[in-house]
């Protein structure tokens, strides 16, 4: 049995004594403790045994000890370093409040609310990415909502973040370094490791997820939701919710844009939208809205590639004859 096994409330580690358990994943479990030097609270995440023996899983855990150090935002979980420990753990600052995925399972939230949320994520977004990070899993399960404190928000989990002054900003072929389906980008899909505007369209999806009640990508396996957004367009944000207006539609489908180019370039673009609406220009021309019933599956694509190279010989057959008529 591990160390890890025994943390009970009343345990000690090194300077902390342990309140209670929280949470426990396939990799780590998280402990709220106290500081026995100051008496503040902070959380734990303690990597199983076996985490800390797989060099690909512990290196992620390494990573987001050192980008939770480096970031020094209100919106960011804080990550506290610079000490001698008996192992390996991370301390990290204790962030009261709910999950958003909590809340959004719980209750249907007023769109006044949303749109607060939302541009507080923004804020903390462009400041991470002006240090070069780039969070790439984000979804309400790593959101903290402080509604004690006026809705204030933290970032949590930064396991699979990207840092640009770091060696490696991903992992080839690692399929858990990738993101949540349901929030995942396109480019994420395609295997890219993605830049800031991953982050922008996984920030979109939360936010229509948060107006609408709905997800804009679904699918019956995680393959097929992440595959649809690569084919499809979602259903118009107001049909899901025809109490939104078009300039909120507008906004949305600008952070959804299948290519990264044709995103928000930065999140504080896309908060300055969400907190100036009425000077948000609206295209009635979309093709979003125009052919969003139009339904193409993966089997239709393959179709449609394999049927193209089947043509070639042929092209290149009519070429040949029409080249020896004119001869």
């Amino acid at each position: 049995m591990g160390l890890h096994d025994t943390l009970e409330a009343g345990s000690v580690l090194d300077f902390y004594r342990i309140d209670e358990q929280i949470a426990r994943s396939g990799m780590a479990t998280i402990y709220r403790a106290t500081d026995t030097r100051d008496g503040r609270t902070v959380g734990l995440k303690i990597p199983h045994p076996d985490m800390e023996a797989d060099p690909i899983l512990f290196d992620r855990f390494e990573r987001e000890a050192a980008i939770g150090e480096k970031l020094n935002h209100p919106g960011v979980m804080r990550v506290y370093g610079g000490e001698k420990r008996s192992r390996v753990y991370m301390v990290m600052e204790w962030c009261p409040g709910r999950l958003l995925r909590t809340i959004l399972d719980e209750e249907r939230i007023s769109e006044e609310r949303a749109l607060h949320i939302a541009t507080r994520v923004l804020e903390a977004l462009d400041t991470i990415h002006s240090t070069g990070v780039v969070h790439r899993d984000l979804k309400p399960e790593n959101i903290m909502v402080d509604e004690a404190n006026g809705d204030a928000i933290k970032l949590i989990d930064f396991g699979i973040a990207g840092d640009a002054a770091a060696r490696r900003l991903t992992y080839a072929n690692f399929t858990a370094t990738l993101g949540t389906p349901n929030y995942i980008a396109p480019e994420q899909v395609k295997g890219k490791r993605g830049d800031g505007r991953t982050d922008i369209y996984s920030m979109g999806v939360i936010l229509y997820e948060m107006l609408t009640g709905k997800l804009p990508f679904s699918g019956s396996t995680p393959m097929v939701a992440m595959n649809d957004r690569l084919l499809n367009h979602p259903l118009p944000p107001t049909i899901a919710n025809p109490a939104l207006s078009p300039q909120l539609q507008e906004v949305l489908y600008r952070a959804l844009e299948r290519d990264p180019k044709n995103r928000y370039p930065k999140a504080s673009e896309f908060q300055h939208d969400l907190e100036h609406l009425d000077q948000v220009g609206v295209d009635p021309d979309r093709i979003e809205l125009r052919d969003w019933q139009k339904r193409k599956s993966q089997l239709t694509r393959k179709i449609l590639y394999y049927g193209g190279l089947a043509m070639i010989p042929v092209v290149v057959l009519l070429l040949m004859i029409l080249a020896a008529h004119h001869r």
